[in-house]
Formats: C-alpha cells, structure tokens, sequence
C-alpha cells in the first residue's frame, strides 16, 4: 500500500506518495544516530534507526560499550508506514523537533534496556554535503543535521542499571539522509578495488560549558581534503565562529589504526585542543556499518520481523576488525581552561602515508 499516514502533512517534495523517495537508488537512505556517554571511562551507548524506502527495510540498534564487552540488540522489519518509526523493542519518540528525543529499547530477552530522554543544547546544525562520484556515478549524496545534547532516564545493560542524570550524561546526535552504499553489496563493476571513501576520517563534536566546536575532516591519502568542517557555536546564541583551516596530529596504538591521543588545531582562531579518548566503541561491528557479512544497514533480514543480540569481546572479536571501520569514542577535549566532553570518531580507510598506513591492513608504527 502506497498510501501511508504522513500523506496527511503537506510536507511532499515530489509528485509521489511519501512512501516513495524522489528518488530510485537503490542506496537512498533515511538515518538517525545518537551516542551518551557519562562524561567518563564507564560506559558508551551508540543507537540509531534506519529507514531504506527502495530497499523495503527498517531497522535499527544500540551497542553499549561496557568493561571489556560490546553489547549489541538489533533488530530489521519490512518497511511499512515511514511515520512508524519503531522496529521491535526499539522506537524513536520526537517530543519536539529539533531540541526533545525519547530513544527506547523495551525489556527484551537480550542484555541492553533504556529509556532515555535527549535534550540539545545548541540549535541543530547544518553540515555541508557529503558529494563524492566515482567512476560515473554518485555513490555518496548525502545531508545532515548535527547537534549536541544532555541525556536522562534509565539504561540497563548487562544486568547492571544506572540513572541517566544530565548533570553529567551528555552525547551527540545527527540527522542524515541522501545516497550512501546500504544494504546487500553490489557487483563492483569498474570501481574493483577502488574504496569510494578513502584516506582519514575525524568528526569530533565536543561540547563545552558554555559552547561547541564542531570539527570534521575528510582527509585523502594525498592531502586533498573532500569534507572539512571548524565552528564555534555558543549556547547563548551569538553568532557562530568559523575558525578556518584545521590542522592534525594523531597518535595511534602501535600496530593499530586506533587513536590514543589527537591535538586538533586553528591556526586562524589561535586555537589548540587536547583531544583524549577515554574509552572506545567499535560501532563498525554488530550494528549494520559494513563490517558483518550478515548484517549491513538495510540489508533484508525476511518477510517478519527480527531481533537479535549478541556480547562481544572488545579485545578477540571487536577491535580486530572493528578497527578498520568507524571507531567512536567518548572524547575528553581541553583548550584555553575549557574542559569538555564529546565524540571522538575516526576512521583511516585504504593507505594514509602521513601516519605510517602503508596499505589498507597496515596498522601504524
């Protein structure tokens, strides 16, 4: 049935049902992310629900990073009402666009529950867009919004619970929609063994007492750079600061292409941050971002829906090949006597010479 109960709201773009994306890629895809951390080494929550409308699946995840596992519920369904934004025991609840998200996962027989409440403390931010074409066709379209909040409720997770306080629990959250690679693979055709998405990548939304810094980097092998992004935006709603050119000096695990410690600098602004990872989420795995042969954001799981969970052991089953995807870490960041707390993600895709990654499986010096 093509008809469906957002048809009620005039918010069409295009001469079809909003059942139907404007467009037939196969790979147009509609996304929430969120992470919550508690300003701490303790824990690290990742969730996010995906909708697929050329694909026919929704499905969603949270992985919680706790001691030395990485717990994981998942779940996929055909895609039915796009307003229906729930897949088993998990559901998004928009209380108020743009600034309120309640985040559930339902009591399940799998070892992660929460009911957890978002609350933003900037304006949600217009990221540039993500344009990359290979080989002739647009593999990478993609836009998004990026915002940084306080969380509070409850999360359970591994039979031990805790209180979600926005004292300290705080996180980052996007909205990204647009045309990226989901579902089973394809056929590479003339892109054999070319990685669309090559070289260093860093997104680190960090939120301080009073304001933001927003840095992004898409960084090739030769120092071309795709996607770039330096912002200072205050809470109090002056205008946002544009700090120019980045610069970056990682140090990663021997061996690894993990980060142990970044400085992150604009030279323009006469700014210089600190940047510490405090404890690691090896997202990539378990969740659908492409490491699992058997579970890839919107990949048909059957005509029902399903529900899985699993507990990996960071160190044997997550880091050794997690490592080669996105990593995301809670991040503690220090500038000019500001201590603040966000994420701290980073991927290193294909050789990137400046740091020693020689190839797309060497690990750094």
């Amino acid at each position: 049935m093509a008809i469906s109960s957002w048809d009620e709201f005039p918010v069409h773009q295009s001469p079809d049902w909003i059942r139907h994306a404007g467009t037939t890629d196969r790979n147009f895809y509609d996304r929430n992310y969120f992470c919550m951390h508690g300003s701490s080494d303790e824990l690290f929550a990742i969730f996010g629900m995906g909708q697929y409308p050329n694909l026919g699946v929704q499905d969603a995840f949270c992985c919680v990073r706790q001691g030395d596992s990485q717990h994981v519920v998942r779940g996929s369904r055909p895609l039915t009402d796009r307003m229906d934004m729930s897949v088993g025991p998990m559901r998004i609840e928009v209380i108020e666009p743009l600034k309120k998200v309640r985040y559930i996962v339902e009591p399940n027989e799998h070892s992660i529950a929460m009911d957890v409440t978002w609350d933003a403390s900037i304006r949600a931010m217009e990221e540039p867009n993500q344009y990359i074409r290979s080989e002739g066709r647009v593999v990478f379209n993609t836009q998004r919004f990026a915002q940084l909040g306080r969380w509070e409720g409850t999360l359970s997770v591994g039979g031990e619970d805790f209180a979600v306080t926005p004292d300290r629990w705080g996180g980052a959250r996007d909205r990204s929609w647009g045309i990226r690679p989901v579902g089973e693979p394809e056929g590479d055709g003339i892109r054999q063994g070319i990685n669309v998405m090559s070289g260093m990548w860093n997104y680190f939304p960090m939120m301080f007492d009073d304001h933001a810094i927003l840095y992004m980097n898409n960084e090739a092998d030769d120092g071309t750079r795709r996607l770039v992004e330096g912002k200072r935006v205050w809470v109090d709603g002056r205008p946002d600061e544009d700090l120019g050119r980045s610069e970056h000096n990682h140090t990663f695990e021997s061996g690894t292409r993990v980060l142990t410690h970044s400085t992150i600098s604009f030279p323009d602004a006469g700014i210089e941050i600190d940047c510490q990872p405090l404890l690691v989420n090896f997202v990539s795995v378990g969740t659908g971002y492409g490491m699992d042969a058997d579970w890839r954001h919107g990949m048909y799981q059957g005509p029902g829906l399903v529900v899985q969970g699993k507990v990996l052991d960071v160190d044997t089953e997550a880091k050794p090949i997690g490592q080669y995807g996105v990593v995301d870490h809670v991040g503690r960041y220090t500038y000019d006597g500001n201590v603040g707390y966000g994420l701290y993600e980073h991927g290193f895709f294909g050789p990137f010479h400046r740091y020693g990654l020689t190839d797309g499986a060497a690990g750094a010096p």
